[in-house]
């Protein structure tokens, strides 16, 4: 196939382009202008799903799976391409890129797998009578996508779409359009026309998607962003599904390794250069082992800054939005022991950050923060730390880091969040799901449950017609019931 890198709809940026004008994180040059789709073009986009549904929603489940397994192994072949895409576009390395990619082949081939073998349930009634449930698609899907992990994040979605019977209509980040286009360039040929489709654009080509007669909408990226599209859904009926915003905490008990804990802190806030979901946002550390536990936090940014391996945030509006959070906690008595400060030269870099002395309002503690900063917050008790930690209108995810049951425990029971990690703050088992709370969405984003969320439940009920009068007649003069049959009456 054509090199996806080099064969690309993007043109450079001239006086009177429009479009998407993508530059690049590392060194602030102009890569690419991307058109964005006319709104002509997005309702042509749905008018084709929508033609397209019920022949694929007709599609034997293996036969859909077979497909998704094909654009699965498409993926693989082309995931140099987008790799380098990816780092082109968003600044992320070209190595934890890859990661991304392989991540997004495992779950495609996931549902490729899941779906055919999906069951429905038998229900208790009548006897002499059937009950049962049979899942459906619910039709058209609009999935809108982030850039933080642009590749993983969309098959999930996607896969999950189209292996449950569903037609797809995909709009990528507008930080990462001509990554969005190559992956539908990849993936589109193992299917038949219509049934997954990608248009480029920004805000407003998403909020006409959301506001279009479809059927469900999945949306990953912004808090703000996710509640408008929600309020869009209650308008036009549409299923939605969403993982937003979150600012999780980081809770560490006084029992713990200061150092191990330091480096999990470290890992949970500077991993993507603080650019994912699921980051440590606020630090909650016991005054018993706070002191350890800052200088090795502080030795952890300050070798990663030295080293130069904080990637670049994706763009300087980001950049701009992390530096307006960690001068506010300054302003407010925050001490940023490493980093903090806007580095010369090109790019959007951004040092990984240490906040000590922070308190409760400050932004870094009640706001998310999408770069890689640590504010830490010393507590006088686990008690104290919990109760912060419950705090806030967001409820994506928390972490733990504790050796005592009885506080593992109360904390599971007390978070209001989706997912507690319990010292570790990333992992977890493959098919692994949860469901966001407040701010940070609704429904199952991920999983075997996120088929579920794809499709609609049917319940079907089957029992005989009463018996016609000739019927009857030969049932009277037939001979009588066994004596098995008798023992099974009685």
């Amino acid at each position: 196939m054509p090199s996806i890198a080099t064969e690309t709809t993007a043109r450079p940026e001239t006086a009177d382009s429009s479009g998407i004008t993508i530059r690049n994180p590392r060194t602030g040059e102009v890569l690419w202008t991307v058109p964005e789709a006319e709104p002509k073009a997005v309702s042509h986009a749905l008018e084709v799903a929508r033609s397209a549904a019920a022949n694929w929603a007709s599609t034997a489940p293996a036969v859909r799976g077979a497909a998704v397994r094909a654009a699965a192994r498409a993926l693989a072949a082309a995931a140099q391409e987008l790799a380098e895409l990816n780092a082109g576009e968003t600044g992320r390395p070209v190595e934890e890129s890859l990661a991304g990619i392989g991540a997004g082949v495992s779950t495609l081939e996931q549902y490729a797998e899941l779906w055919p073998v999906h069951r429905g349930h038998s229900l208790r009634g009548n006897r002499f009578a059937s009950d049962y449930t049979v899942a459906e698609p619910r039709g058209v899907a609009v999935v809108l996508t982030p850039w933080n992990d642009p590749v993983a994040v969309a098959c999930g979605l996607i896969g999950a779409a189209l292996a449950t019977g569903n037609t797809v209509v995909h709009k990528p980040s507008e930080r990462c359009p001509r990554l969005g286009e190559a992956l539908g360039e990849v993936l589109a040929p193992a299917f038949p026309a219509g049934v997954f489709q990608t248009v480029s654009g920004g805000a407003g080509v998403g909020a006409l998607l959301a506001q279009s007669e479809v059927d469900v909408i999945a949306h990953v990226g912004s808090s703000a962003a996710g509640a408008r599209i929600a309020r869009a859904g209650a308008v036009t009926g549409a299923h939605v599904i969403r993982e937003n915003g979150g600012n999780d905490p980081l809770l560490v008990d006084r029992d713990v390794d200061p150092v191990w804990a330091a480096g999990q802190a470290a890992i949970g806030a500077f991993s993507n250069s603080g650019q994912i979901c699921v980051a440590v946002e606020r630090i909650y550390v016991h005054e018993d082992i706070a002191n350890e536990f800052c200088k090795a936090l502080e030795a952890e940014a300050a070798l990663r800054n030295t080293k130069g391996s904080v990637a670049p945030l994706v763009d300087l509006r980001m950049r701009a939005e992390v530096h307006a959070q960690v001068g506010d906690a300054l302003q407010q008595g925050a001490r940023a022991v490493e980093g903090g400060t806007l580095p010369e030269g090109p790019g959007s870099f951004y040092p990984a950050t240490v906040l000590l002395d922070c308190t409760d309002g400050m932004q870094v503690m009640t706001e998310e923060t999408f770069g890689p900063v640590a504010p830490v917050q010393v507590v006088k008790s686990f008690d104290d730390g919990l109760r912060l930690a419950c705090s806030g209108r967001y409820g994506l995810a928390a972490t733990v880091l504790s050796a005592n049951i009885a506080h593992i425990q109360r904390a599971v029971a007390a978070l209001p969040v989706g997912t507690v990690k319990i010292n570790a703050v990333f992992g977890g088992a493959p098919g692994g799901a949860a469901q966001p709370r407040g701010e940070s969405g609704a429904g199952f984003g991920y999983g075997p449950e996120l088929l579920d969320e794809f499709s609609r439940v049917k319940v079907v009920h089957i029992e005989a017609p009463p018996v016609a009068p000739a019927d009857a007649e030969e049932a009277d003069s037939a001979p009588e019931n066994s004596d098995v049959e008798q023992r099974d009456e009685s």
